[in-house]
């Protein structure tokens, strides 16, 4: 069922799947589709809930091209869509740059999350990592710095890019191009016409925009909630290294490496990571 939620001064566009009287799943990306509708089916006997961040899908979409709000306001919206729903506390899982909200909503709401679930982030924001982590790949960096403009008005223009770059991010021989190109043109065909809102939806990029400060990964010892990192051994954005640190640093974390896997949750691993999921969040004594 879908509905718009006041959050503040705006609107947010949520998803839910399964029945409120079931154990809330609060899934976090950057718009609705990034979790494809098959991944959610698998979810069964949670109360799955997407939404869209602000500035992509059909939510509130004011200047996406240049944001006036901060990390932390994003992390605000999250705690907004569960107080909507009358959700006390949930099951949460950020994917990419959504594991950016899904560990500050942890750190700064630790009574709204029951459990954790970190798939394909970093423990640091956009921009320069500390010395230990890994960069992007030579090959990402590449690929960014060298790719066609995009037509941002075309559609098969914006399909053709997308494919190429989730190309690259996936790293690995088998990837799916049909795959990919269907995923895309779903988040597409949520966008607002506002050509930033597309660029957001495909490719976070408003969080290479945002205030993201104070820096948080000093303040990983402090979450209690259980955790379990899950990454891609083959993801040349994030590379493994970054959820090595995660596990290590969150008290308790448990890790699982995805063969053949890149930066992306395609559908040949939505069986595994739905089962972990389902793992990590079924009822456990005092939870």
């Amino acid at each position: 069922m879908e509905a718009l939620i006041p959050v503040g001064d705006v609107e947010l566009c949520v998803d839910t799947v399964g029945s409120p009287t079931d154990p809330a799943l609060l899934l976090i990306g950057t718009t609705v589709a990034t979790w494809d509708d098959e991944f959610v089916e698998r979810l069964s006997g949670r109360f799955v809930i997407r939404y869209d961040l602000r500035d992509a899908g059909r939510s509130t979409t004011g200047d996406p091209g240049s944001p006036g709000y901060t990390l932390r306001d994003l992390v605000t919206d999250a705690v907004g869509v569960l107080d909507g729903l009358g959700v006390a506390r949930a099951h949460v899982v950020g994917l990419a740059t959504g594991g950016f909200l899904a560990q500050l909503l942890v750190l700064d709401h630790p009574s709204r999350v029951a459990s954790l679930v970190l798939i394909g982030t970093r423990p640091v924001a956009p921009g320069p990592v500390d010395d230990d982590l890994p960069e992007h790949s030579p090959a990402v960096m590449t690929h960014f710095g060298s790719a066609p403009p995009v037509d941002w008005t075309d559609r098969t223009s914006i399909l053709d890019a997308s494919v190429a770059t989730a190309r690259v991010l996936s790293g690995s021989p088998e990837f799916d191009a049909a795959e990919a190109r269907a995923h895309a043109a779903r988040i597409l065909d949520r966008s607002c016409p506002h050509p930033a809102s597309a660029r957001n939806g495909l490719m976070s990029m408003m969080f290479s925009t945002l205030d993201c400060a104070p820096r948080w990964r000093d303040r990983l010892p402090e979450i209690t909630a259980p955790t379990l990192v899950v990454h891609g051994a083959a993801d040349p954005f994030f590379p493994v290294g970054n959820a090595e640190a995660l596990a290590e640093e969150i008290p308790g974390a448990a890790l699982r490496v995805l063969d053949g896997v890149g930066a992306e949750l395609p559908r040949r691993a939505h069986a595994e990571v739905a089962t972990a999921v389902l793992a990590q969040t079924a009822p456990r004594p005092g939870r």
